[in-house]
């Protein structure tokens, strides 16, 4: 097990793979210990991943203060540093990829390429969807609110023409919200305040100050980071490109292409 620390932030990371050096950034509830994790995605064959718990989630610390994304950019390029690497290919996900946004625009040096996937500006660009909203409610409430957001073709219609499917569906949603470590007293702290931080997320009129080169990955059914956020996100972006793949917010799980189109232009 490999820890980071300066002040009072812990964060745990690991080291993958081979080949050009390629900082993953994950999402909401992200936690190395939940499998399949991005260390076992097809980018391990092809470059060296180098992923963490980011602060309030996983085995990273959860100090009770506010998160801002700053302070998010800022142990991405303190975890750089740590492990020795100057500059590094950056893919973030969700969340991750608000964060990453942030890092570029804060650390552009340190970033030589700059993939998003399912993520969304923020600001007048188009936010993503309210998360923080959902706090307090039960598991399943939560995932009967998302069943449709995440995937917009599941809607009602779908939910009664196959109410089995649309069942393992709500299970499968229930299952990764569950904490991997139930028995951590400060998880549901840590999760709100990434939400917290999440929330306040706008890198949209900063945009165009990114110069390395920027993709952009989508689902065609994401409700959580829309289509027409990724539109106005390729727009701000001098040169940057615009892809869509068949499937939801996780369409990285749901489109065999997705990876290897991702994989590709990391690569350069």
């Amino acid at each position: 097990m490999a820890f980071v620390e300066w002040g009072d932030i812990r964060l745990f990371y690991e080291q993958r793979g081979e080949g050009p050096r390629l900082l993953v950034v994950t999402g909401t509830n992200g936690d190395l210990r939940r499998k399949p994790s991005v260390l076992e995605s097809p980018l391990a064959r092809r470059f060296t991943l180098l992923a963490y718990d980011q602060r309030g989630l996983g085995q990273s610390s959860k100090p009770d203060r506010a998160y801002r994304m700053a302070d998010y950019a800022g142990d991405a390029a303190q975890l750089l540093e740590a492990v020795g690497w100057h500059s590094a290919r950056v893919l973030g996900i969700s969340f991750g990829g608000m964060v990453a946004q942030e890092f570029a625009l804060r650390y552009p040096d340190k970033v030589e390429r700059l993939a998003l996937a399912c993520t969304a500006p923020g600001g007048s660009g188009g936010a993503s969807y309210p998360l923080h909203e959902l706090i307090g409610l039960s598991p399943r409430q939560r995932a009967e609110h998302l069943l449709a957001i995440q995937d917009t073709r599941r809607n009602a219609a779908w939910v009664a023409a196959d109410p089995v499917r649309a069942e393992a569906a709500l299970a499968e949603l229930m299952a990764r919200a569950k904490p991997v470590d139930p028995d951590d007293p400060n998880m549901v702290l840590g999760s709100r305040r990434q939400l917290e931080a999440r929330r306040d997320h706008d890198t949209f009129d900063r945009l165009p100050q990114l110069q390395m080169p920027v993709a952009i990955f989508a689902g065609k059914y994401d409700g959580v980071a829309k289509p027409e956020a990724q539109e106005a996100m390729r727009r701000q972006i001098s040169g940057a490109t615009l892809r869509f793949f068949a499937g939801g917010h996780l369409f990285l799980m749901q489109d065999p292409a997705a990876y290897p189109a991702i994989a590709d232009f990391l690569a350069g």
